[in-house]
């Protein structure tokens, strides 16, 4: 069982970092919007399920882009106003309805106005809200993930190794027992 911890480190520690190049995010709303509706992937790709979190704003709102990278759609798509940008190292961020102020290939920085938001968004308790989504990859292939967990102001929490025993105390392989944790036994 060490064993398999030292193996765990050492190729935790010489593993190229997943998409390590891609800073994390800001908010696309200024100020902090709240969230309407969460992330609530599929359970499979072709399931219908929500791919993205709906930020509360007002119609006519600017809308920023949340990270470097390179415009790759601003228009209608399936009657819907959207811009969607690629970031360095494969993550796609994508926001409608909007208007957008910027045109495919363009170069944004994180803050740039990207255009307007639009009111109508189906289901919105606002007067208008932002949907908002980042996905890993190909739009063919992508893995969808949660924005809000990529937001610079989101705090990251690690899961510890090893698992919990009755009782709440963690296993945890590579953990030396100290003595005051040894009972002594007792004889007679």
């Amino acid at each position: 069982m060490r064993v398999l911890a030292v193996v765990a480190v050492v190729l935790l520690l010489f593993a190229a970092p997943a998409h390590a190049d891609t800073p994390r995010l800001r908010w696309p709303l200024q100020p902090r919007p709240a969230v309407t509706r969460a992330f609530d992937p599929p359970a499979a790709r072709w399931n219908s399920g929500h791919r993205g979190v709906d930020l509360a704003g007002t119609a006519g709102q600017p809308v920023y882009a949340a990270g470097p990278g390179t415009v790759v759609f601003a228009g209608d798509l399936a009657g819907r106003p959207l811009v969607s940008i690629a970031h360095p190292g494969g993550l796609r961020t994508s926001y409608e309805p909007v208007r957008p102020a910027v045109r495919a290939g363009q170069l944004v920085q994180a803050g740039t106005p990207l255009g307007v938001l639009l009111a109508g968004h189906p289901g919105c308790p606002a007067s208008a809200c932002l949907h908002w989504g980042a996905m890993w990859g190909a739009a063919s292939r992508a893995d969808y993930v949660d924005p809000l967990g990529l937001v610079a102001d989101t705090p990251i929490r690690l899961k510890p190794l090893g698992r919990v025993r009755p009782g709440g105390q963690r296993s945890v392989a590579s953990r030396p027992r100290k003595a005051s944790m040894i009972e002594p036994t007792r004889s007679g």
